[in-house]
Parts: C-alpha cells; sequence; structure tokens
C-alpha cells in the first residue's frame, strides 16, 4: 500500500510559478514510477507528467513541455513538478500517482494509486 500526499498549491498569476510536491509513504518508492494528473473545470483528469522510479526517462504532456519539470527525491520519497509560465489554463485539481509500469502510466493512463489532489488557480 502506497499513500501519497500533495502539497504547494494556491493561487498565483499568470507568468509565475510553483512547484508542488508529492510525498510518499512505503519503503519501496524507488520501484514505482510516479505521475501528475490533473483535472481542470468541468473537465476530464488528464495526464501531466511522468518520471521512472529511478528518476532518468520522464515524459510530459504537449501543453507542458519547456514550462513544467518532474522530478524525484528517492531518499525523502517524494517526487516534484516544477511549474513555470503558468497560464490560467494549467488551472486544475492537481493528482499525484504512482505505478509499478511506467509505461502503463504513459501509454494506457493506468495508475495504482492516486493522492488527494491539491488546488492549483492561475489568474489572468
Amino acid at each position: 500500500q502506497v499513500q501519497l500526499g500533495e502539497s504547494g498549491g494556491g493561487l498565483v498569476q499568470a507568468g509565475g510559478s510553483l512547484r508542488l510536491s508529492c510525498a510518499a509513504s512505503g519503503r519501496t518508492f524507488s520501484s514505482y514510477a510516479m505521475a501528475w494528473f490533473r483535472r481542470p473545470p468541468g473537465k476530464e483528469r488528464e495526464f501531466v507528467a511522468a518520471v521512472t522510479g529511478g528518476g532518468g526517462i520522464r515524459s510530459y504532456t504537449d501543453s507542458v513541455k519547456g514550462r513544467f519539470t518532474i522530478s524525484r527525491d528517492n531518499a525523502k520519497n517524494t517526487v516534484y513538478l516544477q511549474m513555470n509560465s503558468l497560464k490560467p489554463e494549467d488551472t486544475a485539481v492537481y493528482y499525484c500517482a504512482a505505478a509499478r509500469s511506467f509505461n502503463n502510466i504513459v501509454k494506457l493512463r493506468e495508475v495504482e494509486y492516486w493522492g488527494q489532489g491539491i488546488q492549483v488557480t492561475v489568474s489572468s
């Protein structure tokens, strides 16, 4: 069982930055690929970014490439999402997620564990 808890959300002006953190429980954090998803208002949840267990491979949805960076610190059981040049359309509830298979996250959007979500609001 893996428990995930997000922090770092809030309100920011367009063009600003935020860093989300997700702390994970358990001793096998490095065995899991980690990801961020988001649910914009009135829309379905969508994939944002993922990173392999060792941190060497990352994947991003096209709309955030060049602006967002996913990273992880396995010593701290934490995954991060650095969000720069934020736009109003980035407004959403952001969810941390974990799965043993990076490919399943990226290709099938299959996740084993979810965080509770955290609000990010970007004002224009």
